[in-house]
C-alpha cells in the first residue's frame, strides 16, 4: 500500500533524498530542529493556501474570515510569550471557518482552487497541531527559526506575468508537498514507534496535497504543463542535492 502509494512521488521527483541528510536526520541530536522546522512547515503551507484564495479566487470580503481562521496559529507562532498547553486546548476544539467561500464572478477555476485549498488547509492546521501536541509531550518548547534555501530557491524561479506566476506557484507547491511525502517515508523507519507511526500517517495527505497543486495548475495553464513541471523538477533536485549550511526538513547535504 505505502510503495504504490510513493512510487508516483518518486516518479515525480527527479532525484531521492541524499543518504547523507537522512545521517544526520537519524540523530538524536537533531529531532528537535526537525519537529520544530516540521511545524512551521505546516503553518507555512496553510498560509500559502490561504494566499493563494484571497488573491485568485475570491473578493476582498472574505479576506477577514480567512484570516479569523488562521489567527489563533499565527499568533502563537509570531508572539514570543506562547503558551503551547494553552493553545493546544484551544484548538483542541474544531477549528472551522466562519463561513462559505464563493468564488468571485470571472474566474473559471474559482470552486475547484476554494475546494481543494480549503481542505488542504484544514489538514496543514491539523497537522500542525498534532506535531506540537508530539512536541509538548516531550518537552521541545517550540521556537522561530529563519526560512531555510529551499522554498526562497524554488520560489524564486516563479514566473513574474500572470497566469503564469499562479501556474508556477501551483507547481511549486506540488514539488514541496512531494518533497515532504518522501522525507517523511525516508525518516519513518528510523524514528521511534510514535513518530514513526505519525510520519506514515501522513504520506497519503502530503501525496494528495502535490497531486492536487497539479491538478490546479493543469486546468490554469489550459495546455501542457510538462515543460514547466521538468524545469522545477531539475531546480528542486539541484537544492536537494546542493550543500546546505543550514539543516532543515527540506535542506540539502548537509555542509557539518
Amino acid at each position: 500500500m505505502i510503495e504504490q502509494l510513493l512510487a508516483p512521488v518518486r516518479g515525480f521527483l527527479a532525484c531521492e533524498t541524499p543518504d547523507a541528510w537522512i545521517e544526520k536526520a537519524k540523530d538524536p541530536g537533531v529531532l528537535q530542529s526537525i519537529l520544530v522546522d516540521h511545524c512551521n512547515c505546516e503553518l507555512k503551507a496553510a498560509q500559502t493556501a490561504l494566499f493563494l484564495i484571497r488573491k485568485y479566487a475570491v473578493d476582498p470580503e472574505y479576506s477577514s474570515a480567512l484570516l479569523a481562521w488562521a489567527k489563533p496559529y499565527e499568533e502563537f507562532v509570531y508572539h514570543k510569550d506562547r503558551d503551547m498547553k494553552a493553545f493546544l486546548a484551544r484548538t483542541g476544539k474544531k477549528n472551522e471557518l466562519a463561513t462559505e467561500l464563493k468564488p468571485k464572478s470571472g474566474v473559471a477555476f474559482g470552486d475547484e482552487l476554494i475546494a481543494r485549498m480549503v481542505r488542504l488547509i484544514k489538514e496543514e492546521f491539523h497537522h500542525f497541531e498534532q506535531v506540537l501536541e508530539i512536541m509538548h509531550a516531550r518537552d521541545i518548547p517550540y521556537t522561530n527559526i529563519n526560512a531555510g534555501r529551499y522554498a526562497k530557491g524554488m520560489m524564486s524561479h516563479v514566473r513574474t506575468s500572470e497566469p503564469a506566476t499562479l501556474v508556477d506557484k501551483l507547481i511549486v507547491g506540488a514539488f514541496i508537498e512531494a518533497r515532504s511525502c518522501e522525507r517523511f517515508a525516508k525518516l519513518a523507519p528510523f524514528m521511534d514507534e510514535e513518530l514513526e507511526r505519525f510520519y506514515v500517517s501522513l504520506l497519503r495527505s502530503e501525496a494528495r496535497h502535490y497531486q492536487d497543486y497539479l491538478t490546479l495548475a493543469e486546468m490554469i495553464a489550459g495546455e501542457n504543463i510538462d515543460q514547466r513541471i521538468a524545469y522545477f523538477a531539475g531546480v528542486e533536485a539541484a537544492l536537494i542535492q546542493g550543500a546546505d549550511d543550514e539543516f532543515r526538513f527540506h535542506s540539502g547535504v548537509p555542509n557539518t
